[in-house]
């Protein structure tokens, strides 16, 4: 991570990053589109979203997702589908060993984000997610292929 990422990260957030540690995906440009956070805040605040959506046409895509009911939808394929569920679990387990790299926070031991492993709460979590980790979290790679038309990582719309 630069100095000039930084500046990118404030441009794209319209504040001052916090808790960065590093870039878990970057946009063919260059730029980043996903980051990964300390799990507390330089505040001391316990902070589970260890990786965090910036890209802004990425940010409205999973907007416009959580806006069309997609969430609601994805959570009641989970309560149906074993497999899908078993799967989604995996992405839990992922998410917190990838936080728990950069270090253990009791305040939020077990919690991951985006209301995994039982449900769907926020897209921006499952997409970044699955940027920063394609294949791991399906319902993560879902909405990027549901939003391809809209915004895609292989394509730069800095």
């Amino acid at each position: 991570m630069t100095e000039e990422d930084l500046a990118v990260l404030a441009e794209q957030l319209g504040r001052e990053p916090r808790g960065v540690v590093g870039i878990a995906a970057r946009c063919v440009c260059g730029r980043p589109t996903v980051v990964r956070t300390a799990p507390r805040l330089p505040d001391g605040t316990p902070f589970p979203t260890t990786f965090y959506l910036t890209h802004p046409g990425a940010v409205a895509a999973a907007s416009t997702l959580e806006a069309n009911g997609v969430m609601k939808e994805m959570t009641e394929r989970l309560a149906a589908d074993e497999e899908l569920a078993a799967a989604y679990l995996a992405a839990h387990e992922h998410y917190l060993a990838q936080r728990e790299a950069l270090g253990i926070v009791e305040e939020i031991a077990g919690i991951s984000a985006g209301g995994m492993p039982t449900r769907v709460k926020c897209l921006h979590v499952l997409m970044a997610h699955a940027l920063g980790f394609p294949g791991v979290n399906p319902l993560g790679d879902e909405a990027l292929a549901l939003v391809r038309d809209q915004w895609r990582p292989d394509r730069c719309s800095c």
